[in-house]
């Protein structure tokens, strides 16, 4: 009678290394995960006279927070009517009369302005209509720039495919397209939290989704930026 273990046949070596390298491939992926760098911080720059020189010249997209807000009374989402005002955070005093100031202040640096596209939130559309009141007729809304923070992750894909789009798609010399929108959607998209209200946020199109973040320039530095060099 021959020996038990003689009956079962021999495993095959190669599933062996089948596993070694199965599990060698599992280390090294892990490894090379580990080691992937983290995304740079985002870097907050401040406008100067030779950007604001630039920008005369055109072909900037100029992406506005709205102006400061009451914040007693927050946005009833998810039920905001997007007709009624008063479901809404809305403007303070203050943030007209801040609106109106960064308006002059483009208007007094020449900055060529030839649309002005705003958020369907009712800060960001008088935020738009009180900074450029004798440009009634190019203000557009754009329901894709909607207020990203009361949003789910899939509600805010099309807000911030939307807000790319616009950031990216090169603007002809001579004019520049503003965006009067919210802080949220920027810190969705690229990292920045716009602030303080009213800050205006130089971005340079690059086409094809692309674009590239230049300087900010807050209400208070409008006059320092028109101010002759020493």
């Amino acid at each position: 009678m021959r020996p038990l273990h003689h009956a079962l046949p021999p495993r095959p070596r190669t599933r062996h290394w089948g596993c070694i390298l199965a599990l060698c491939g599992l280390l090294g992926g892990a490894q090379a995960t580990e080691t992937l760098p983290a995304p740079a911080p985002f870097v907050e720059r401040f406008a100067d006279r030779s950007l604001l020189a630039q920008i005369q010249h055109g072909g900037f997209v100029l992406y506005m927070r709205h102006g400061t807000t009451d914040n007693r009374r927050a946005d009833q989402a998810p039920r905001i009517d997007l007709s009624d005002c008063r479901t809404q955070r809305q403007l303070n005093n203050a943030g007209r009369r801040m609106a109106v100031s960064v308006g002059q202040a483009m208007r007094q640096a020449k900055i060529p302005v030839t649309a002005v596209l705003y958020s369907p939130l009712c800060r960001a559309r008088e935020t738009a209509e009180l900074a450029f009141p004798a440009q009634r007729l190019h203000l557009q809304p754009e329901n894709n720039l909607a207020y990203s923070a009361n949003l789910t992750t899939e509600e805010k894909k099309p807000v911030l495919a939307a807000t790319r789009k616009l950031l990216s798609t090169p603007v002809p010399a001579g004019s520049n397209l503003v965006v009067v929108a919210h802080a949220p959607n920027m810190a969705d998209l690229i990292g920045y939290f716009v602030k303080p209200e009213g800050t205006v946020v130089v971005i340079r199109p690059l086409g094809d989704g692309r674009f590239e973040y230049v300087a900010s320039i807050p209400p208070t530095l409008w006059a320092q930026l028109r101010e002759p060099p020493p």
